[in-house]
């Protein structure tokens, strides 16, 4: 097992930022009364035997999407408190845009910020003492090392009490990030931040109860156990915040085009569900390389919209086939893979208007405590290119680090990250609004009219 590997203060982490941003704060909520219900609709009733077996949410809530508003509301409103059924509920009427009877039930996950400090008035309260768990060796290093300088970048800007760090490396193995975690754990540390593989954070999450709560650097199959944090940067999430730009907009029937690779489904499969849950549908899902798009845009009950999953190049042989369909007109939003293999202007002028998801300092936005992206990537290689993402994302896993019991126990609390808003709902996972850009002239630019 090796020895925790510390990083001291580098001199370009001092000129990288001078402040942190604070945390957003938060309102309380008064209960909102719904009609009587006399008894449990059917449909509700389906849900709550789905997920007694163990079905997972994306399920239940394509089940409970079949229920009109005020039926969700009064039916909300009408389980008694502690009910697992009344978070995806509660999911549910947020994703309309509708008020909740209570707030989330949290009580069942919880955080405790064990025996740190006070916190301060915005909320600031972090650990006593930090571990680190990132594959430092290995195929997954220069990935993590990104994480790794966001999350300092964000630590040595913080003028206040900050807790002593310690690395430990996972090698991007299951059993690594067991072994690095049981090692961090046992060094004293009150809280970890890591493993960033799905597979170290499933195997940890599998444990159930663990010694020291910690912040997961990904999302994988298993639930993060009571107090613990999962944090991703996930094609779940931009189908998701893609499904909800789409409802703003007043699309309901939505054709997806899409690479066929695993990132392209996951996304796909959360747009489905959350359009399901909004009242929408996806008419139909093809690959990329369809040569004649004609039939589906003359399908009974049209196409509203499109959906792209797909990269750059992908994305640019695809448009004159929209054009010939007649569907180039309609609403484009791609996921974030859109950006890849762009970067010549003349050639990207054809994906001008499609919207696509990008992080707030990336996309040129100004995020307080950093510097412009445009400004830190050209000394900085971890900061640069694809690697800009990951940076911002150790930024804010730092931050989250730092707020998570404000989070944990306000509901309506958030902080305004690197990668765009983040909160925490009921269950432990990292809800992340993500900023939303747009080609111009062959640029990516900030789309100031989404919802950012």
């Amino acid at each position: 097992m090796n020895a925790p590997t510390r990083r001291p203060l580098h001199a370009w982490l001092l000129a990288l930022a001078t402040a942190v941003l604070l945390v957003g704060g938060c309102t309380t909520m008064e209960p909102v009364r719904g009609p009587s219900v006399s008894r449990v609709d059917p449909v509700v009733s389906q849900a709550a035997a789905l997920l007694a077996s163990g079905a997972d949410a994306q399920q239940v809530a394509a089940l409970l999407g079949q229920l009109d508003d005020a039926t969700l509301a009064a039916q909300a409103a009408a389980l008694p408190a502690g009910d697992p059924l009344y978070n995806h509920m509660a999911r549910a009427l947020l994703a309309r845009g509708l008020p909740l009877p209570r707030p989330m039930d949290r009580a069942a996950w919880g955080f405790d910020a064990g025996a740190r400090p006070p916190a301060d008035r915005d909320g600031y309260r972090p650990p006593l003492k930090l571990g680190v768990l990132l594959p430092l060796s290995g195929d997954l290093a220069a990935p993590a090392a990104a994480v790794r300088d966001g999350f300092l970048t964000a630590y040595y800007a913080e003028s206040r009490r900050r807790p002593e760090i310690a690395f430990y490396d996972t090698h991007g193995t299951a059993g690594g990030a067991l072994s690095a975690y049981d090692q961090a754990a046992s060094a004293g540390n009150d809280f970890i931040v890591g493993p960033l593989s799905r597979e170290g954070v499933d195997a940890l999450f599998r444990r159930g109860t663990l010694p020291v709560p910690m912040l997961a650097l990904n999302q994988g199959n298993a639930a993060p156990p009571a107090g613990n944090v999962s944090f991703a940067l996930s094609p779940e999430e931009e189908g998701v915040a893609a499904a909800d730009l789409l409802a703003e907009r007043g699309a309901r029937r939505v054709m997806v085009i899409n690479a066929g690779d695993e990132n392209a489904r996951r996304s796909t499969d959360a747009l489905r569900a959350r359009l399901a849950e909004l009242g929408g549908v996806v008419t139909d899902v093809v690959g990329a390389g369809i040569a004649d798009l004609t039939p589906f845009a003359q399908k009974e009950g049209g196409v509203d919209a499109i959906y792209l999953a797909m990269r750059g190049p992908a994305a640019r042989e695809l448009m004159p086939r929209l054009v010939m369909a007649g569907l180039s007109g309609k609403p484009l939003v791609a996921t974030s893979q859109l950006l890849s293999g762009t970067g010549d202007s003349e050639e990207d002028r054809v994906l001008d208007g499609i919207a696509f998801p990008a992080e707030s300092w990336t996309s040129g936005r100004n995020v307080p405590g950093l510097p412009a992206a445009a400004s830190v990537g050209p000394t900085l290689p971890t900061a640069r290119g694809a690697a800009a993402r990951l940076f911002a994302f150790g930024h804010d896993a730092w931050l989250l680090t730092a707020y998570l019991e404000r989070l944990a126990q306000s509901p309506d609390a958030h902080v305004a990250g690197a990668t765009g808003g983040l909160a925490i709902d009921a269950s432990g996972k990292v809800l992340r609004t993500p900023a939303w850009s747009t080609f111009r002239g062959g640029y990516a630019s900030p789309l100031a009219s989404a919802g950012n």
